[in-house]
């Protein structure tokens, strides 16, 4: 057993609960470290723990077995943080404890870090991320974390964007009209793939109960189509997918608008002006929403987010974008509208966002004209 002292956002039970595997009916103590403080981050609401002789860091004092040491070690370790031995008053009296100090590469502000105000104002994302990383069995060991890390980070974001549009003409749903049960521990490292069980209302008022389903958890993403209108051109990106090369397409270079996964901490827009720049080399001021919509509800959660960026498209403009650090291969066409168009009707467009988008600038683009 070893007694741990947490500062910062393992003070919140429930998370402590899932990133430890439970605490087993251990009783928690407040507690403070002296000669201490809680900082926050530059970068975001995250606690830094530093030496300061004029105060005393407040926490809980927890004693928890071996395994919730090597999960919550397995959790904090892969991200630069270390275990030290720290001494506590636990309700006055000294304690021997184990604190995770953080990396010197996360800068403090001069700002004190609050735990009210987390809980207040960035608890949800967080409890997400935890929520997924319990989800694994047997649990995620720490390079592996380290590697899944961001796409936990992504997924937590879109679940927490994830909210009701319109329901004029189909079902309004009510919070008992399905249900979701995991059939197993997801598998994948980069997407995520889950078994479900599945309980929905029918529409004749019947109940359809543990239907076997599975789907792709993906992320969301920003996506964007060029256009230059008084050339009358816009930008497509030419790359290699996986999908069609697995389907067995002879020609899995497929055109597509820019697009890119929207980063946890970020809006859709703002993904959306970061992915022009680095795939397309635009630097874009504004963008007009298109639409918002699931690439393919069947199966994936995949959500889009559409714009049409109106922007300058010369003839010497880049013909290769991405980022090498992300193993990016793109080809830059510029092309005439008309031109483009007749790449849907042949075929050779044959990514439905691309085809979606198109047809979308063709409705906006004959109101301008």
């Amino acid at each position: 057993m070893t007694t741990f002292f947490f500062y910062g956002t393992l003070r919140y039970r429930p998370m402590l609960e899932l990133l430890s595997g439970g605490t087993n009916g251990a009783s928690c103590r407040e507690a403070v470290l002296p000669g201490h403080r809680v900082l926050r981050s530059v970068e975001g609401d995250l606690p830094i723990l530093i030496e300061d002789g004029t105060t005393s860091a407040k926490g809980t004092a927890w004693t928890l077995s071996q395994d919730a040491q090597e999960r919550l070690d397995a959790y904090e370790l892969p991200f630069g943080y270390t275990r030290r031995p720290v001494t506590v008053l636990a309700e006055g009296q000294p304690v021997d404890a184990q604190a995770y100090f953080p990396p010197g590469s996360l800068e403090a502000s001069g700002e004190d870090w609050s735990y009210e105000g987390w809980l207040r104002h960035s608890l949800p994302l967080p409890m997400r991320r935890a929520a997924e990383i319990a989800t694994n069995e047997p649990p995620l060991g720490g390079e592996a974390l380290q590697v899944q890390g961001s796409m936990i980070d992504h997924r937590a974001a879109a679940s927490l964007r994830a909210r009701g549009m319109p329901t004029r003409l189909r079902h309004r749903a009510g919070p008992e009209d399905f249900e979701l049960r995991r059939a197993g521990p997801p598998a994948g490292t980069f997407f995520r793939f889950e078994g479900l069980e599945i309980d929905h209302r029918r529409f004749n008022g019947e109940r359809a109960t543990g239907l076997s389903r599975e789907v792709m958890v993906g992320a969301d993403a920003a996506l964007v189509l060029p256009y230059d209108e008084a050339r009358d051109r816009v930008l497509l990106v030419e790359q290699f997918r996986t999908g069609p090369a697995r389907r067995g397409d002879p020609q899995p270079w497929i055109l597509e608008p820019v697009a890119g996964l929207v980063d946890a901490g970020e809006t859709p827009k703002e993904a959306a002006l970061r992915e022009a720049k680095e795939e397309a080399h635009l630097d874009l001021g504004s963008l007009i929403p298109m639409f918002t919509g699931y690439a393919s509800p069947g199966n994936a959660t995949d959500h889009f987010f559409a714009y049409l960026a109106l922007c300058d498209l010369p003839d010497d403009h880049a013909t290769s974008g991405g980022l090498e650090a992300e193993h990016e291969d793109l080809r830059l066409h510029l092309l005439p509208f008309e031109e483009a168009m007749g790449l849907v009707e042949s075929g050779e467009a044959n990514a439905v966002p691309l085809i979606s988008m198109l047809l979308w600038l063709d409705r906006w683009r004959a109101k301008r004209r």
